[in-house]
């Protein structure tokens, strides 16, 4: 090489620890961040109605919105990510396996494909049509507990047999018994409480299924049923846990474990579509993660906190009476009961309601049981956002009342 062409290759490299960039050159910004729900035009609201799925659940905090960045900067092994996440996943919540599924609706699902069809490939690939295939096809559910959710097991194609007393199962058990199922929520209105439940799983060798969708708090909920010894055990992970919205839990016994990732993604089968990606794992088990580690005690306080704000505010307009309301199951948590005398304050629920959504900022709450009362929960809120609902509360309440 002739030493002007050596020197003319020199020119084209970076200096040491600079750039091939002018030092004149003016430094790039970042791009502004984009606001898509105003780019849209979508409404967004201050949520003091709860983990509705129809509102999208709950928000992400900032770890498990990292986990989920750090994980999209990678490619992994998706049956790699299932099996470390669910076994840590089983370590937090007591249980012999876990796996991270699209909700609580998906687990439900995926849980009881693999009590159908075990570790046999073929039973797989035929659900779910079970006639002519040698597996079992009804599942036993309380009336109390057939509220709409029972229909997630019917997509494995299996036939739901509704009972109310304990004479009522033991008749309905036959040689198609696939799973008895359980419904938390329902738990204190069903005949059948949970030991009577799981003993009679045992008496008749059937395994037990139990939705726990959104029933932490308390946090010990996340190990209670299985060490109660119920096989499987589902539950949201966007609600509470505030991890992913599309994301849920399901968890147990090893065995049904393994067969429910044999129903699901990657593998082929009716689950297929309820794909979970690996970021949303990783952000499902951050969510717990963080969760188990909370002080939940202080969370508590400020909730009632938050609720006394609320409360002290509202109070303040003519004819409104408040009641401190904690679910006993579902949503456990300090939630505010406002009620008005419709002769002062001339509006219903819904008119309210809609007066807060379409007010600025927006607001959410619930219709409680009367036509003249609402429900504000507060463990949805962001820092200040209390005062702001209070206020609001208190203005359409006094418009009402001049109305």
């Amino acid at each position: 090489m002739k030493r002007r062409d050596l020197v003319k290759g020199f020119t084209l490299l970076p200096l040491v620890g600079g750039s091939t960039a002018s030092l004149g050159a003016p430094v790039a910004t970042p791009p502004a961040k984009r606001d898509f729900f105003k780019e849209l035009g979508i409404r967004v609201f201050i949520n003091a109605a709860g983990t509705y799925t129809f509102m999208t659940a709950s928000l992400m905090p900032p770890e498990v919105v990292e986990a989920i960045r750090v994980s999209a900067k990678q490619f992994a092994i998706l049956d790699d990510v299932q099996d470390k996440v669910g076994e840590q996943i089983a370590k937090i919540c007591k249980a012999e396996a876990a796996m991270v599924t699209a909700g609580c609706w998906s687990a439900l699902v995926i849980g009881m494909a693999g009590i159908l069809t075990g570790m046999d490939d073929k039973k797989v690939a035929m659900l779910p049509f079970l006639e002519g295939s040698g597996m079992k096809s009804e599942v036993i559910v309380q009336k109390s507990h057939a509220n709409g959710y029972h229909m997630a097991l019917t997509n494995a194609g299996v036939k739901i047999i509704i009972v109310e007393t304990t004479d009522e199962l033991r008749k309905a058990v036959n040689e198609k018994t696939a799973c008895l199922w359980f419904l938390n929520r329902e738990a204190p209105v069903g005949s059948i409480k949970h030991d009577e439940w799981l003993n009679l799983g045992k008496e008749f060798g059937i395994p037990t299924m139990i939705d726990i969708a959104a029933d932490v708090p308390p946090v010990e909920n996340l190990w209670r049923f299985n060490d109660m010894g119920f096989d499987l055990v589902c539950i949201s992970g966007g609600k509470a846990l505030l991890g992913p919205q599309s994301a849920g839990i399901l968890m147990g016994k090893k065995n049904l474990v393994a067969a429910a990732r044999l129903n699901a993604p990657p593998r082929s089968g009716i689950a297929r579509g309820q794909k979970v990606n690996k970021e949303e794992i990783i952000g499902m088990y951050a969510a717990l993660d963080r969760y188990v580690k909370l002080d939940h005690a202080k969370e508590w306080k400020e909730w009632e906190q938050k609720i006394n704000v609320i409360d002290t505010t509202v109070k303040k307009a003519k004819g409104v009476r408040t009641e401190v309301i904690v679910p006993p199951v579902a949503n456990h948590t300090p939630s505010l009961k406002i009620a008005w005398d419709p002769s002062v304050a001339r509006i219903t629920s819904e008119e309210l309601g809609k007066r807060l959504r379409t007010g600025s900022p927006s607001v959410e709450v619930v219709s409680w049981e009367e036509k003249d009362s609402i429900k504000v929960t507060v463990f949805m809120l962001k820092a200040g956002e209390d005062k702001i609902v209070a206020q609001r509360l208190k203005e359409e309440l006094e418009k009402a009342s001049k109305a």
